[in-house]
């Protein structure tokens, strides 16, 4: 399996220089930037996109929507890890080289790649990530996903992957994201639960604002008693 695209009439191979073309084309200062979003800076962004949607569902709905939506934050990094270690075998079982190997005239944008190919590390990560977050908030895991498509242009943009290793990398983030995940929210909602019953650990999950914002008396609705009827309106009337 390792000459996997080797031919260069085959369609992988023909997008693969045509992507890296743009880099040939693009001033330099631009490649330095593709450069180090493609190997760090959508990993951060995906980081920002969790603790922007972390800080959002903490404060909004209900607690039972704060406590679903962070246990699905827990879990988009947990899905990331186990993606990045069932692709291990993987990687070893296909022996796939880098793209510059095999094929001449690539602008090679990041020095030092000497791992397999398939599947893309990178474009595992981020779509598990994504996926992961999708999850748990609907609306930041689309962003978390176009990033991670963001991911998979620029791996084959800086000439070390086939687009077809970042299709597998997509595809593989995306399978252990979406299939373990009812395991996984259901071992990890449970513990969520049980932070939020732990004094300082609870603003972990929910915000004090939220909490106080959907207290009854907050919005002018009387308590009502714990072991007793609420009061009659004529009670009110009499004690008034």
């Amino acid at each position: 399996m390792a000459g996997l695209a080797s031919d260069g009439s085959n369609p992988d191979v023909s997008l693969l220089y045509d992507i890296n073309g743009l880099a040939k084309a693009a001033p330099p200062w631009f490649d330095r930037v593709m450069e180090f979003v493609g190997e760090y800076g959508i990993v951060l962004g995906m980081v920002l996109v969790v603790l922007w949607c972390w800080w959002s569902v903490r404060r909004r709905g209900t607690l039972a929507d704060s406590v679903q939506a962070v246990a699905g934050l827990v879990w988009a990094p947990l899905a990331a890890g186990i993606a990045l270690l069932v692709n291990i075998p993987i990687r070893g079982f296909v022996e796939r080289p880098r793209p510059f190997k095999d094929h001449q005239g690539l602008e090679v944008l990041v020095d030092g790649k000497t791992d397999f190919s398939f599947v893309s590390d990178h474009a595992t990560l981020a779509m598990a990530l994504g996926v992961g977050i999708f999850v748990a908030h609907r609306r930041f895991g689309l962003a978390a996903i176009a990033l991670a498509l963001a991911e998979g242009f620029a791996r084959v943009y800086m000439g070390v992957h086939y687009p077809t290793d970042v299709i597998g990398g997509f595809a593989l983030g995306t399978a252990v994201a979406l299939l373990l995940a009812p395991v996984a929210l259901a071992l990890l909602t449970p513990v969520v639960s049980a932070v939020t019953r732990s004094g300082r650990g609870a603003r972990l999950v929910r915000s004090r604002r939220a909490d106080a914002a959907r207290r009854p008396e907050a919005v002018g609705i009387p308590e009502p008693r714990i072991g007793g009827p609420a009061p009659s309106s004529g009670q009110n009337d009499l004690a008034a």
